[in-house]
């Protein structure tokens, strides 16, 4: 079994290698998607991100609750979690403890017994976000990445489409 962590900034490349990467492991792939189509700009998005992975992925749509998706799909092919940013925000967003649930998937990723390739953004790379809110979201994303880094047999950082191996 293999963890694998996607990392890089918006539009750089990451959810297309985690696709590949995901293809990679025998059996059919399985997208755990986190995104919610709460408008119609992220309804386009999310269309987009269908067309372009085809239909030979078993797709869920999972915003809050992924360690129970992750061990309700495993023993099949691998899972592509896209992406773990976006399950932060949703978390925060339900005032749910954040650090206890990236805890818990944490935990959880080594005991599975079928691939994960899991996406985030790195956020922290930019100026000082001029609020608490943005401040809150940027500092726990960074902590986030570091927690499942920390338990990933894999980290790769995306740059303009390039994959940068990190671990």
């Amino acid at each position: 079994m293999a963890v694998i962590l996607i990392t890089g900034g918006a539009r750089s490349g990451k959810s297309t290698r985690a696709e590949a990467r995901a293809r990679s492991f025998p059996g059919q792939p399985v997208y755990i998607a986190t995104a919610e189509a709460l408008d119609g700009e992220m309804e386009q998005r999310i269309a987009r991100h269908r067309a372009r992975r085809g239909t030979d992925w078993i797709e869920r749509e999972v915003p809050l609750d992924l360690v129970p998706a992750l061990l309700a799909t495993d023993g099949g092919g691998a899972r592509l979690v896209d992406c773990l940013t976006l399950w932060l925000s949703n978390l925060m967003h339900a005032a749910r403890d954040w650090e206890r649930d990236v805890r818990e998937l944490a935990g959880s990723l080594p005991r599975l017994s079928s691939p994960v390739v899991l996406v985030t953004n790195e956020v922290g790379l930019g100026i000082v976000p001029d609020n608490a809110l943005a401040r809150s979201f940027r500092d726990a994303a960074g902590i986030m990445n570091q927690i499942i880094a920390d338990v990933a047999d894999e980290v790769e950082f995306v740059v303009a489409g390039l994959p940068m191996k990190l671990k």
